[in-house]
């Protein structure tokens, strides 16, 4: 693997495990064994390294959210979706956590987020569209924008939630089973549109991505 890329992944796994704000660019050199001056040769700051991290984010959710031309949507999509969706918030959970502090002191990675943004959500339209064609969903134009408004809150804030809210506990460590929590919150605001295969499989979904409860209140 090219310097670069260790710098890269190097990053992404001390910015998951510590926090971005946590992490310097000595930080990183000294887990890679280079000098502070070869990573510089890379990379002017860590601005940039996040930067880069998130076009590979970018790039990961767009590939993902890619609609079929040559067949309808099945409910396997749907779960190939939902898979995607959590390995992507666990691959990149610091940009979940730490995105809007990484705005203050990078712009063009807050134009370039805005722009991601609004992709997404046009992805997201088609492919509730397809899902209708398929029959796997009844839902209108209204009910549609508001659909893919909330399942983007939700993905893109559910890590935040977790660690401001205490809810699974008041010290829970982030791991892929509360994440899942995120992806049930999906699978029900779906649920009253839910037709078909689709509609028939939903207590299975629930289980699947239920897992833990939060304590009582």
């Amino acid at each position: 693997m090219k310097t670069r890329d260790k710098i890269l992944y190097k990053s992404q796994e001390l910015f998951n495990a510590r926090g971005e704000r946590n992490v310097t660019t000595n930080h990183i050199a000294a887990e890679l064994g280079i000098s502070p001056g070869n990573l510089y040769y890379h990379f002017r700051n860590k601005e940039e390294i996040i930067f880069q991290l998130f076009l590979m984010y970018e790039s990961s959710t767009q590939s993902l959210l890619m609609t079929p031309s040559d067949r309808d949507l099945t409910y396997g999509d749907k779960i190939v979706y939902f898979e995607g969706i959590l390995d992507n918030m666990w691959e990149y959970r610091f940009l979940h956590r730490d995105l809007e502090q990484m705005f203050d002191g990078n712009p063009a990675l807050r134009e370039r987020y805005r722009n991601f943004a609004r992709l997404i959500l046009c992805q997201g339209r088609l492919i509730f569209e397809r899902l209708a064609e398929s029959g796997l969903v009844q839902v209108d134009e209204d009910a549609i924008e508001a659909l893919i408004i909330n399942i983007w809150v939700i993905t893109s804030s559910w890590i935040s939630f977790l660690h401001t809210s205490g809810i699974y506990g008041e010290n829970a460590d982030i791991n892929r089973e509360l994440l899942q929590k995120g992806i049930y919150q999906i699978v029900m605001l779906e649920a009253p549109y839910l037709r078909g295969e689709a509609r028939d499989k939903l207590p299975e979904m629930k289980r699947h991505y239920g897992g833990i409860t939060p304590p009582a209140m």
